[in-house]
């Protein structure tokens, strides 16, 4: 019983954990579209923003997860409105 029990939850984080690495990687493509949309290098975007040109490129490959502050600065420095780095995901 214990042992189902481990695994009912370890398989529930599992989907759980796919469906957030899935979103992730959906706000990643975002933010990489809308900076190729804006014209802007990883590296103009990163100045703009006030963030590491390593972390725009870590966000953009889904290996960093972003803060909502750099979620607010890098909408900021696109131009658009938080929100907007969520549309349509």
């Amino acid at each position: 019983m214990i042992m189902s029990t481990y695994l009912g939850y370890s398989y529930a984080w599992a989907m759980e954990h796919q469906d957030e690495k899935a979103f992730l990687n959906s706000v990643a493509k975002r933010l990489a579209d809308l900076r190729r949309e804006k014209g802007l290098t990883q590296e103009r975007l990163a100045d703009t923003a006030g963030v590491d040109r390593v972390a725009i490129a870590n966000i953009e490959t889904g290996l960093r997860r972003p803060t909502v502050t750099t979620m607010y600065r890098l909408a900021k420095a696109l131009g658009i409105k938080v929100e907007e780095l969520f549309n349509n995901l």
